[in-house]
């Protein structure tokens, strides 16, 4: 009897399996239900050969044969040299700005400091990237190297110091990547900040950090209104730091 009861029961719930409704999957704050096949699929794009080269949705501001992507800073010429398939700083000229405006962004950019070493702490290496040509990226030598933490290689400079040191010996080429969120104002107040994510080597050295505001020497300035998209522009500090391979992919 009591087995007769088991078998009956386990009957009538596989007769009804078949009428239970599945639940809902659970709704993501994109608007798309989890899993939803209807969803668009990523676009596909073609990676590059090795990580330092482009992507097929990168837009290639300097591939070391032309400089047509740049001017410089107050002039519109070229006054960097350009060779060996890439361009070096000149001193006592202006630094080099692109002529595309970007906003959010991946940039990819190699340097190197001169061999030759002269100087020390600051007069070492120094250039940097100006993202929006307001918010730098410091770039400097700190092979064996030391100056104010703020103002080391791959710092916020004035802000945040990079998480370690990566630097290659100087003459050796090395490597930013960068992620940049943009700034994002509204009637002219700021409703969020800029931040920025770089790897040094391949090492992570700024995770998501926060800006605080455009970049200032021995100085802290608040936020400025601009436009969404600004171009962004490298430094010329008087030290002959070369770059090459420089590519961005907007997001």
């Amino acid at each position: 009897m009591k087995k007769f009861s088991v078998c009956l029961v386990i009957g009538l719930l596989a007769a009804g399996a078949g009428e239970v409704a599945e639940e809902p999957l659970p709704l993501l704050p994109s608007g798309w239900h989890v899993h939803d096949r209807e969803r668009p699929l990523p676009p596909v794009i073609t990676p590059g050969a090795t990580n330092a080269e482009p992507p097929s949705d990168a837009i290639v501001l300097f591939d070391g044969t032309n400089t047509d992507e740049w001017w410089a800073n107050a002039e519109n010429d070229v006054q960097w040299k350009i060779q060996d398939g890439y361009m070096e700083i000149v001193p006592k000229t202006h630094g080099m700005s692109t002529r595309r405006k970007f906003g959010d962004m991946q940039l990819h950019l190699e340097w190197a400091a001169p061999e030759e070493i002269k100087g020390h702490a600051q007069q070492r290496g120094n250039s940097g990237v100006f993202l929006m040509g307001k918010y730098e990226v410091q770039i400097m030598d700190a092979w064996e190297n030391d100056s104010y933490a703020d103002g080391m290689v791959a710092a916020v400079y004035g802000q945040t110091p990079a998480l370690v040191n990566a630097a290659k010996k100087p003459g050796e080429w090395q490597t930013y990547d960068i992620i940049f969120k943009a700034p994002v104002f509204e009637d002219d107040k700021l409703v969020s900040p800029a931040y920025v994510t770089v790897f040094h080597n391949g090492v992570l050295v700024q995770n998501h950090t926060e800006i605080l505001g455009p970049t200032r020497h021995k100085k802290a300035h608040p936020y400025e209104p601009h436009e969404a998209k600004r171009p962004f522009f490298l430094q010329n500090h008087g030290q002959v730091v070369r770059y090459r391979n420089i590519w961005v992919r907007e997001l």
